[in-house]
């Protein structure tokens, strides 16, 4: 018999991308609309392995359940894992892999089309040409040449994104807790303090992974230590920001503009359609209220290569660990942690 599998919060680019993957795996998908959490997760009896996506919840209660239901695997389907609780994973015996690649061009290029679209105003351009309004006041942006674009981590989405704007001809300043000095030697960039960066930088990018260190690493006072007008990207997490402290900053003109694919309290919304309904969330609604903002749904990853390699990886993990007791790209569970 196929092995069982529960895909939490499935859209249907998921079934359809995870559906022509799996003809070379011949598992037995089910798949739930529902994200993960203590109210569904009853749905994983019967499970060989349950997958999982961004904004389902795998805290201490969903895997203890999981773990008396016989599932001893929790496969997501992203790089990122800050919604699993791996102490808990690791005390009821639940494994926890991810897909730590899958397409660093598809995030690096949507990096840099938020770049261009917020410093030459493309998107006001584009709603005002549809109402017959052609003049050019407020648009006006800057050249990218010659600027200095701080990259705070630098993986692999990192350095894509570095040879990128080595291109456009701007320098690169970097902060890693782990820095790659021959990778800096190579491409001609520096890696400094994130002091050092705040006060250097035209425009800032986040590729950091959420931890309790990087937590609102964006707030009242490393804003404060910012160039003027400074642009700040984030496509990594959305609580790499202070959303508040960032508006306090857009209001006060510090923060010239900003590109978010990703917001602290994103759960809610992003992936779903609200159109019909009134945004009740005072913070998102204030964010989309800025000219010089743009929010998008959590899609950088989104291209039909990332979604063939975040099913084939995917599918590839959960196989080799019920076929050949094989764990691949496991998450391990920091020391002090577990």
């Amino acid at each position: 018999m196929a092995y069982k599998i529960a895909f939490f919060g499935t859209k249907p680019y998921d079934e359809k991308s995870f559906s022509k993957v799996n003809e070379n795996y011949n598992l037995d998908i089910r798949y739930f609309k529902g994200n993960l959490n203590a109210n569904n997760v009853l749905l994983t009896q019967g499970m060989d392995a349950v997958c999982i996506f961004v904004n389902d919840t795998a805290n201490a209660a969903v895997l203890k359940y999981m773990a008396a239901n016989g599932v001893r695997l929790l496969a997501l389907r992203c790089a990122g894992y800050n919604n699993v609780d791996l102490e808990a994973a690791a005390r009821y015996g639940v494994k926890v892999v991810h897909v730590p690649a899958y397409s660093p061009h598809a995030v690096a290029e949507y990096a840099v089309a938020l770049m261009l679209l917020l410093n030459r105003k493309i998107h006001r351009a584009y709603w005002r040409t549809r109402e017959g309004n052609f003049s050019l006041h407020g648009l006006m942006g800057f050249d990218m040449y010659g600027k200095t674009a701080g990259i705070i981590g630098t993986g692999k989405i990192a350095k894509i994104l570095i040879h990128i704007l080595k291109g456009f001809g701007m320098n690169i300043l970097a902060n890693d807790l782990y820095p790659d000095y021959k990778f800096a030697e190579e491409n001609g960039i520096t890696y400094t303090s994130l002091d050092e960066l705040y006060k250097n930088s035209d425009i800032i990018s986040l590729h950091c992974p959420l931890t309790e260190e990087t937590r609102y690493l964006i707030n009242e006072q490393s804003i404060a230590k910012m160039k003027d007008n400074v642009m700040i990207i984030n496509t990594g997490r959305g609580q790499l920001i202070h959303t508040n402290e960032l508006i306090e900053g857009l209001k006060n003109k510090k923060v010239g503009s900003a590109g978010l694919d990703v917001y602290e309290e994103e759960g809610e919304y992003f992936y779903e359609d609200k159109s019909d309904k009134i945004i009740d969330d005072d913070i998102l609604a204030r964010l989309l209220s800025f000219n010089n903002v743009i929010v998008t749904s959590h899609q950088a990853f989104f291209t039909k290569e990332a979604m063939h390699n975040i099913a084939e990886t995917t599918l590839q993990n959960i196989t080799d660990f019920l076929e050949k007791g094989k764990i691949s790209n496991e998450v391990i569970c920091p020391k002090g942690i577990c």
